[in-house]
């Protein structure tokens, strides 16, 4: 029975590979959340295979705890890592060092914390792959036409940081593997005036190297 454990599952492009996965019996879903208590879609999905799990990917002692009960329910294994918390916030040119921090700190550095985590799990499983979530921003040249803000530096870093993991664990049988899905709609809330502007603004410059952009998909 394959194993997978999936981060930022509460909602978007995660909670959508929780159900999917989920929906074949023979899956076993650990689903990694920062609050429980809010993650009403994902406690709402039928499976009875999925077990959710509280951590916050930037406190490696809360990781360490979930990846324990994760090896209690496999028998110390674990076939398929899934990273996807991440944080994107509107940039603020007065205070670029907190900026750099914060997107570094949960999506950079958490993502390290996360496969570390599991990573002696991963080894004694059978299939050895990890899918980091990134972003068309994390590309230098799509960040030189769009103006993408701190996002894209933190993901170009996690797109080497999935690099340097595939090169030191390639001779142990691993795949790490980053992917961008497009430009994905994750809230379910109706979006804010502000976050409508920053959207089409968005728009606009993805036009720029995309022509055929049409907007956001759903999960």
């Amino acid at each position: 029975m394959p194993s997978y454990a999936v981060t930022g599952a509460a909602r978007g492009i995660e909670l959508e590979f929780v159900a999917q996965l989920s929906a074949d019996p023979k899956n076993t879903m650990f689903a990694l959340v920062r609050n429980k208590t809010t993650a009403t879609r994902l406690e709402s999905l039928p499976g009875k295979n999925i077990t959710i799990l509280e951590a916050d990917i930037t406190d490696p002692k809360a990781l360490e705890i979930a990846a324990k009960e994760v090896s209690s329910a496999t028998g110390g294994k674990l076939d398929y890592l899934i990273n996807n918390a991440a944080l994107a916030i509107p940039a603020n040119p007065a205070d670029i060092e907190k900026d750099f921090i914060d997107h570094f700190r949960v999506n950079t550095v958490g993502t390290a914390y996360c496969i570390n985590a599991f990573l002696r799990l991963l080894q004694k499983g059978s299939v050895k792959k990890v899918i980091t979530i990134s972003s068309a921003g994390g590309d230098a040249d799509v960040t030189v036409k769009t103006s993408l803000p701190g996002y894209a530096r933190s993901k170009a870093a996690v797109n080497m940081l999935v690099a340097k993991y595939a090169a030191r664990f390639k001779e142990e049988g691993f795949v790490f593997l980053a992917l961008t899905p497009g430009f994905v709609n994750t809230s379910c809330a109706a979006p804010t005036p502000a976050a409508l502007t920053a959207y089409n603004e968005f728009h606009q410059k993805i036009l720029r190297i995309a022509p055929g952009f049409k907007g956001s998909m759903t999960p």
